[in-house]
């Protein structure tokens, strides 16, 4: 028999030979800012070899090779970073690149994008399933929760206080590229979740601006996005913009404005922003 001496000058070799029998690291591809937000929050980074485009946040997600924008992707730049796992949202595209990855054998999850709290956390725990990090997602989802009750809360209590603000979504990518959000989108989703009225309420999905549109929608408040400010050049400029001059909102410049992925993605930030997005509504 082995005595201890030899058992332990073995051991190296041992764990070696374990070590070479292991399987391979995770090769994770994340599609979609708010899929690789949840990755982050999950604490399982490690495994990620490349993100898109919308994969802004945690700053450090810029460092990681770029597969390109979510809707317009590329089998060739997806395979080149020979994936083990591709995770992402029903936004990803075109369909005939999806196809592909499935062709050439690696694994694809597609996972809903619905503008819901709830969605939110479905999309939570099946990326702990997938990733093998069940604890930490459930984790996660409680923490959730606990900030969601603590920001609907403080929702009724505006809503007690003051009329309901209505609120004008300006979409902006160039000025010459103006669009208004109507329902059924994720901006919709934010201002009934802060407990504010949609100025384009009885319209479906986003319409171009118009003098008409701005003018009959009377917003109290107009909501943008930074990227949306900054393409416009700041609030003097994006007031110029069809109508909004002549809104309630446009003529007292109560113009706001929040981070595209923390506003519109429904991430794991969402609980936390979700009162501090209330309060600046009521409060403009």
């Amino acid at each position: 028999m082995l005595n201890r001496r030899a058992l332990l000058a073995l051991a190296p070799a041992a764990l070696a030979l374990r070590q070479a029998h292991a399987a391979p690291a995770q090769r994770l591809i994340s599609v979609g800012g708010s899929m690789t937000e949840v990755v982050y929050a999950l604490g399982a980074e490690a495994s990620l070899v490349g993100v898109d485009s919308t994969s802004v946040y945690p700053a450090v997600a810029r460092m990681l090779p770029d597969v390109g924008y979510m809707r317009t992707l590329s089998a060739e730049g997806l395979l080149a970073l020979a994936p083990t796992l591709v995770l992402a949202t029903e936004d990803a595209g075109p369909p005939a690149v999806l196809r592909q990855l499935e062709l050439a054998k690696v694994p694809l999850h597609i996972l809903r994008s619905e503008h819901r709290f709830e969605g939110l956390l479905a999309r939570v725990e099946r990326v702990g399933e997938l990733l093998g990090r069940t604890p930490q997602a459930r984790a996660l989802v409680e923490r959730m929760r606990n900030g969601w009750a603590t920001g609907q809360q403080r929702v009724q209590q505006l809503s007690q206080a003051s009329k309901p603000p209505r609120v004008l979504f300006v979409l902006a990518h160039s000025m010459a590229q103006l669009r208004i959000s109507g329902e059924g989108t994720a901006a919709d989703a934010m201002l009934t979740y802060a407990g504010a009225r949609n100025a384009l309420a009885g319209v479906s999905g986003y319409k171009q601006l118009t003098p008409e549109a701005a003018i009959a929608a009377a917003p109290d408040v107009i909501l943008t996005t930074n990227e949306g400010l900054q393409a416009a050049g700041g609030i003097a400029p994006l007031l110029q913009a069809p109508g909004l001059a002549l809104t309630p909102a446009g003529r007292a410049k109560r113009v706001i404005a929040y981070d595209a992925l923390e506003l519109l993605g429904f991430g794991p930030r969402l609980p936390q922003l979700l009162p501090r997005f209330a309060e600046s509504l009521y409060k403009a």
